[in-house]
């Protein structure tokens, strides 16, 4: 028998609670209480629930820059038709845009930093990347 499970992102930074609020923002969602003082959720509909923690010695990830890892990303889907007003929504919350290639025109996945310098993709449905 397989026990029950169920999963949550955690994300490090030196400030949750501004980081939980640019997320709830950005995916429509509520911030509540984590467990432990340094800890916030954030929890929407299905699919949609993060958790953000205090570390007092943060260091943002320097990603796509060589000397260090992504460490991790999130991936936010959209339906093609709103990747645009997604991606306005993003930057006005304060996500900053991430150019990880050369590749000019339309894209169907776009690449960005939250204000922590976590990198998120806002991405198409349907997009295999």
């Amino acid at each position: 028998m397989t026990v029950a499970k169920t999963s949550v992102l955690v994300l490090d930074c030196a400030e949750p609670e501004s980081l939980a609020h640019f997320y709830a923002e950005l995916l429509g969602a509520d911030i509540r209480p984590g467990d432990g003082f340094d800890m916030v959720e954030v929890v929407g509909g299905p699919g949609v629930h993060l958790a953000i923690c205090r570390d007092h010695g943060y260091a943002p990830p320097s990603w796509p820059r060589p000397e260090d890892s992504q460490q991790a990303h999130l991936r936010i889907l959209v339906a093609p038709e709103d990747l645009d007003e997604a991606e306005r929504e993003a930057v006005s919350l304060g996500a900053r845009p991430v150019s990880a290639d050369a590749e000019e025109g339309p894209r169907d996945a776009r690449l960005f930093s939250d204000p922590a310098g976590h990198t998120f993709t806002l991405a198409a449905t349907g997009v295999k990347r």
